[in-house]
């Protein structure tokens, strides 16, 4: 059974497991490797998952639902099926061909695509009737023009996340906190967009007195930045790396690929 360790302002679990390739990420247990064969190595990893976030929870005071976007990018449409058979109903892909691509294969599998890679603008024609929600709208520019890809699709209204670049770095991107509720408010008003909320990414490190602040600060912007008639529900922020601070913070959506699925392949 898995031991939630609490340790300061995280929690981390330690279980004796399978090891495989040995793999790990910062802030994480040795990994089992999961292949397109190795459906049990994956459900380890996400029963590990769980618990984690299970225990991060209690010890917040959260019972909300955090769901997990298993991050499929550079795996094969194969590990899609198998994270979908483990019982993980949503993915994340950081490019819009290779996303298309592994849609081709696994037509009629249920699963919800999530884009979450920076998006360029003249390729936002591709991501309506692609993708359930996209996670990386960062300028106006960019929300406008999938709001018209969406208008043109006739299709129903997008899902999209504003990514905020909380931490300032600048090999990243977003707009800045200050930008936020100028944009939160135009692409609110854009009728072939849903804004369902605030997407971020901390800086790379395995110390949750890093992590954790940069997350804090979406969710009280979220806060601010939420009325009645737009609430913002949606906070995605977290990864392999970093998740557990971010479920903390009150994170709704985590971004998991490595701590799912293992290094991938060179």
């Amino acid at each position: 059974m898995t031991k939630i360790v609490l340790n300061g302002d995280f929690c981390h679990a330690s279980k004796d497991i399978r090891p495989i390739s040995g793999s790990t990420t910062p802030n994480s247990p040795a990994l089992v490797r999961s292949t397109a064969m190795d459906t049990a190595a994956l459900a380890e990893n996400l029963a590990r998952v769980r618990d984690d976030i299970a225990g991060v929870q209690v010890k917040q005071g959260l019972s909300h639902l955090v769901r997990i976007i298993a991050v499929t990018k550079g795996h094969g449409a194969e590990v899609v099926k198998e994270a979908v058979h483990a019982g993980l109903t949503d993915v994340g892909e950081n490019r819009v061909q290779e996303a298309v691509a592994k849609q081709a294969e696994l037509v009629g599998l249920p699963v919800h695509w999530h884009l979450i890679g920076h998006l360029q603008t003249n390729k936002a024609k591709l991501v309506p009737g692609a993708f359930t929600m996209v996670h990386s709208v960062d300028s106006l520019r960019l929300a406008e023009a999938l709001a018209g890809a969406a208008h043109t699709a006739h299709g129903e209204r997008l899902s999209v996340l504003l990514q905020v670049n909380v931490a300032g770095e600048s090999q990243k991107s977003g707009c800045s906190p200050e930008e936020a509720p100028a944009l939160v408010e135009r692409i609110s008003a854009l009728p072939d967009l849903s804004l369902e909320g605030l997407m971020t990414m901390a800086p790379f490190t395995d110390d949750a007195r890093v992590q954790r602040p940069v997350f804090e600060k979406l969710r009280r912007l979220r806060d601010k930045l939420a009325t009645p008639a737009r609430p913002l529900s949606e906070l995605s922020m977290g990864m392999s790396g970093d998740y557990r601070a971010a479920v903390a913070e009150g994170s709704t959506m985590v971004r998991l690929g490595t701590v799912l699925f293992g290094e991938r392949a060179a």
